[in-house]
Formats: C-alpha cells, sequence, structure tokens
C-alpha cells in the first residue's frame, strides 16, 4: 500500500513537470542576447510569440540613477507598433479595467524589469504580424548653444531635458501550436466558459461557488473511476499480507516474487495502477484553473467566451470567496492548513480500509510498509499545503472542494465493504 500511495505521488509529480514542459512549449522563440545592454534603457522581447500568448517586455536600466515609469492604466503601459501598409502604425488599448491598484513601474539603476500586457494581450497582439514595443523618457543628456538668461548675451552650453525613445527588437506574432489549440479547444477554453457561466448566473456574481460547483460536476464525471481506482486501493491492502508472505517465502527471487504477485492480482481483479487514473486526469483541469485564475479574469479575454454565452461578461466579477478570501492572490496560512487537513482526513481514510490484521512471517516487509504509509500519511498533506501556499486562492479552493469529495467517496467506499459489486479477496497458495 505504502508503495502504491508512493507510486502514486512520483506520478503527481511527473505529470505536473511534464504539462509544464508541454506548456513551456508554447513560449515563443528567444531573441538575441545583449539587447538590454545596447542603450541607457534596454529593452528585449522573445522573436517570436504564438498568438494569444501573452507578450513580456524586459527592461534594463543600464543609467546610474533609477527612472520611473508613469502608469497609464487603462492605457497600454509602453508604445506599441505594428507593421502594416509598408509603415510603423501605432496600435493602443482602453480596456475597462480596474486602475485602483496601478503602480507607476520603477526600473532600478543596473536592474532588469519586466512588463507584462496580460490585460491588452488580445487588443494589441490579436493578430498575425511583425510587432515593436517603444518607451519615450526625458533624459538630461540633450545639450543647448542657446544663450544663458544670466550670462549678459555669451554662449554658454547648457543641458536641457529633452524626449528620448528606445526601442525593442522588432518580433513576430505566429499561428498558435498543435499543442497550444488542442490544449486551449479541449481543456481551457470550456473549463473557463463553465466559470464564467455559473458565475454570471450565481448570486453576486461569486466566482468562489462558480470553482466549487465546477468541482462538483468533475468528481461527478470522474465519479466510477475514481470508485474503481478506490476499491481497487482497498483489495490491494487486503492482498498485501499475501504479498508479503511471497517476499518471504521467494526471499532473493524475485523473477517468482513477481510472477507470484501478479497472480494475485490477477485472481483478486486488482489494478495496481489503478489509482493512477483520477489522478492523472485531474491534472488538466487543475493547471487549467490555475490560468483561468491567474490571468482569465481581464476585459481582454471576453473573446474566449463561446458565441452562445455573448451576453456575458468579465465585468464586476466577485473574486472575494466569502467576503474574506481574494481568489487570485496567494493565501499562506489558512488555505493550506484547511486543505492539508482535509488531505490528511482523505489519506486516513484510505489507509483504513484494509482487512483485519493478520501475522506473517515476513515481519520486516510489514515493518516496512507501515512505515512508509505513516511517511505518507504526514508528507502528503504537507505537500499539497506547500502546494497551496504557493498558488491563487481559487486553485486551493478547487483542491480543497475535490479533496473534500474524495473524503465523502472514500467513506462510501469502506462503509459500503463487500457487496455485489466488489468481488471478494481470495488468495490462493501454492
Amino acid at each position: 500500500m505504502g508503495k502504491n500511495i508512493l507510486r502514486n505521488v512520483v506520478i503527481f509529480v511527473a505529470i505536473f513537470l511534464a504539462l509544464n514542459l508541454i506548456l513551456g512549449a508554447f513560449k515563443g522563440k528567444s531573441s538575441e542576447p545583449g539587447l538590454l545592454d545596447k542603450n541607457e534603457i534596454g529593452m528585449q522581447t522573445d522573436s517570436e510569440f504564438g498568438l494569444d500568448k501573452t507578450v513580456i517586455v524586459e527592461l534594463k536600466n543600464n543609467t546610474q540613477a533609477d527612472i520611473t515609469i508613469k502608469n497609464a492604466c487603462p492605457h497600454n503601459p509602453l508604445d506599441v507598433f505594428k507593421y502594416a501598409d509598408n509603415a510603423w502604425q501605432k496600435i493602443e488599448s482602453n480596456p475597462k479595467t480596474d486602475c485602483t491598484e496601478a503602480k507607476d513601474f520603477v526600473l532600478p539603476t543596473g536592474k532588469d524589469y519586466q512588463i507584462a500586457y496580460d490585460k491588452w494581450n488580445h487588443a494589441l497582439f490579436g493578430e498575425l504580424g511583425k510587432y515593436k514595443i517603444s518607451l519615450t523618457i526625458k533624459t538630461a543628456s540633450a545639450t543647448s548653444d542657446e544663450p544663458s538668461p544670466t550670462a549678459k548675451g555669451k554662449k554658454v552650453v547648457e543641458k536641457k531635458a529633452a524626449d528620448k525613445t528606445f526601442e525593442s527588437n522588432e518580433f513576430q506574432v505566429v499561428e498558435q501550436s498543435f499543442w497550444r489549440k488542442l490544449w486551449n479547444n479541449f481543456f481551457y477554453f470550456p473549463i473557463y466558459n463553465t466559470l464564467i457561466f455559473f458565475t454570471n448566473i450565481l448570486p453576486f456574481r461569486d466566482f468562489g461557488f462558480a470553482i466549487i460547483i465546477l468541482t462538483i460536476i468533475v468528481r461527478m464525471i470522474l465519479f466510477w473511476p475514481s470508485h474503481r481506482s478506490m476499491q481497487s486501493q482497498k483489495r490491494m491492502q487486503e492482498v498485501q499480507p499475501e504479498i508479503d508472505r511471497l517476499k518471504e517465502k521467494y526471499k532473493g527471487n524475485q523473477q517468482m516474487i513477481g510472477q507470484e504477485t501478479l497472480r494475485i492480482f490477477k485472481e483478486n481483479k486488482v489494478n495496481p495502477f489503478g489509482s493512477c487514473l483520477p489522478i492523472l486526469i485531474q491534472f488538466p483541469f487543475l493547471i487549467a484553473i490555475f490560468y483561468v485564475v491567474r490571468n482569465g479574469l481581464n476585459a481582454d479575454n471576453a473573446y474566449m467566451i463561446y458565441g452562445f454565452l455573448k451576453g456575458f461578461t468579465l465585468d464586476n466579477i466577485n473574486v472575494n470567496f466569502l467576503g474574506i478570501l481574494d481568489l487570485t492572490k496567494q493565501n499562506s496560512y489558512v488555505l493550506p492548513v484547511i486543505i492539508g487537513g482535509l488531505q490528511f482526513l482523505q489519506m486516513k481514510l484510505s489507509f483504513s480500509t484494509g482487512g483485519a490484521a493478520t501475522k506473517t512471517p515476513g515481519e520486516q516487509n510489514k515493518t516496512e510498509s507501515k512505515s512508509v504509509n505513516k511517511m505518507m500519511l504526514y508528507f502528503m498533506p504537507v505537500m499539497i499545503a506547500i502546494f497551496t501556499a504557493s498558488v491563487p486562492a481559487g486553485v486551493g479552493i478547487y483542491w480543497g472542494a475535490s479533496t473534500l469529495f474524495s473524503v465523502g467517496q472514500q467513506y462510501l467506499v469502506n462503509r459500503g465493504g463487500k457487496g455485489k459489486s466488489e468481488p471478494t479477496v481470495k488468495v490462493i497458495t501454492h
């Protein structure tokens, strides 16, 4: 049993890394190095962005003083130009967005700084083509030979503030990759629209309850795969004493141990990988919700709403769950503790599904199994709590609601016993 859960953890981490690798493939091609050091204000972007991939511009202050760029919200932060009709044409966007928390951009001397166009991306970069970004600031490097009013007609050289423009490299907006289209059409857009639908019909446009409703829908879709997984996990525990006997009986003969273990699994209809399927299926939902909560609720993303939902809007969505929890921000203490506690309860219930204790000759194997179980009982909730603290609270609400659903489902499996739909475990020794 311990090894079974350990395997699930390994699969959990592996799938998470794999999905991040896939999503990382959506990133544009890097621009040439060294552009950040060429001017007083270095500006650089990737040389290529997939359509609807958020454009990010990196700046570096190569002067001896900090530079402040005034925030022009709701106007896009820096000037954007698109090459069309054989000329660079300036384009602008002024979305309906909340600017109450908008702050000036401060570029510390010698430091890099990134500005993301997440609130303006589709409006500015929603068409294929060639673009560049520019910044105009006042500098004291310009000189003038005009007479000074205090110099009695004598010509003196004076430094006066003047506008100076810095430009990024030119970059292309290209078609989305196959994987990006697959991800958007089969996971992100459906989940996004489901959340927007429920948010718009719920009282007070409560985004938190919309996430909970979506979680229930997902878990109902996965109910029978999860149920069979839990039953398989239960039977796995029930045959574990006999597997421990096999390890003692055929000690040193890994081939026989493997053959006899597979025989026991087959005779008792135990699928050692059965508990992995619900975990694998939930990952895309989890990551999609992460991106919806992180940057999917701004007005620039209204183009993603399906045609039959066009009457729905992204205005005035209530992201303060129960009035105390901002779902778009991380919650480092309360929510992680609650979800870690739910995970502990769910695992405690799953460990209690085994049959009566049986004395076996392989006490060492039994002790090792208990040690792994105990380690996982505490390790997994801590890991989930840390994960919850590192993501927006809306993702934590999804995971917490899903775990609470699992607690109830595990209770039903434990209480069900060996019913008609669950074959009795039988162990045949030779």
